[in-house]
């Protein structure tokens, strides 16, 4: 649930206001309880919980919350969340990938749907725009953890896809099968990550006039307010745009 200026036309993430911070809160411990859930509630052991645990503390959940969100895991009578993705296509020739976790998929769906069709735009088949992205792991961390020539050597070695040097961090892309391998491998070197998660990018980014791209930005900020949808990628550049 992080988002960085280098790529915020990416995937928009919001602020962390104090009105937000509960609705991310809970996204966030929704991952943890399902990764719990399907795996070892050791962290150590099951690296999905601990990249959950991961981003819960880059937006600064008290630990309380965590260990609730791990300990919910094992009520038999909880609800059993899917993992869904949905299509969609907006105005301007926007397109989304919308990532969900949820227990009732025809709500979802629906949600989905008015919003897109309320903004000019429409739910897509399965398909239909993930053939415009691809999807990969990215783990980034801060310049200070390790020089250039240590950062390029270690992801090589890991069997990383590729190695970036940013303004202010590097960034190891990884095939989205290798991401939890090649994050252990690298746990060994780098004690923290700014940010690692897998995820969409596009393979061609559209640049929009300033009206048309607060418009993409109203839809994903209503997109990102349904409970069921933890992540949102577009093809639109919106780096330069202020929300």
């Amino acid at each position: 649930m992080a988002g960085h200026s280098h790529w915020a036309g990416i995937k928009h993430k919001k602020g962390r206001a104090d009105k937000e911070r509960s609705k991310i809160f809970s996204k966030l411990s929704r991952e943890i309880t399902v990764a719990a859930k399907l795996g070892d509630k050791d962290p150590d052991m099951n690296p999905r919980l601990r990249t959950a645990i991961q981003a819960a503390k880059q937006s600064n959940m008290p630990k309380d919350n965590i260990a609730r969100a791990i300990s919910k895991s094992e009520m038999s009578g909880d609800k059993n969340y899917e993992n869904l993705r949905y299509e969609g296509f907006g105005p301007s020739n926007a397109v989304f990938i919308i990532e969900t976790l949820t227990d009732n998929k025809n709500r979802s769906a629906s949600s989905i749907r008015t919003v897109l069709q309320k903004n000019g735009g429409r739910l897509g088949e399965s398909g239909s725009t993930t053939h415009m992205f691809n999807n990969y792991g990215i783990i980034q961390f801060e310049k200070d953890k390790v020089s250039e020539e240590e950062a390029f050597e270690v992801s090589i070695n890991a069997g990383a896809k590729d190695c970036v040097n940013l303004d202010s961090i590097f960034e190891i892309v990884t095939e989205k099968e290798d991401f939890y391998k090649i994050k252990t491998e690298l746990e060994k070197k780098i004690d923290t990550f700014s940010y690692s998660s897998i995820e969409w990018r596009a393979n061609n980014y559209i640049n929009l006039n300033e009206e048309q791209s607060k418009k993409i930005l109203d839809i994903l900020n209503t997109l990102e307010e349904l409970d069921d949808v933890q992540n949102i990628f577009t093809n639109v550049n919106l780096a330069n745009i202020k929300s």
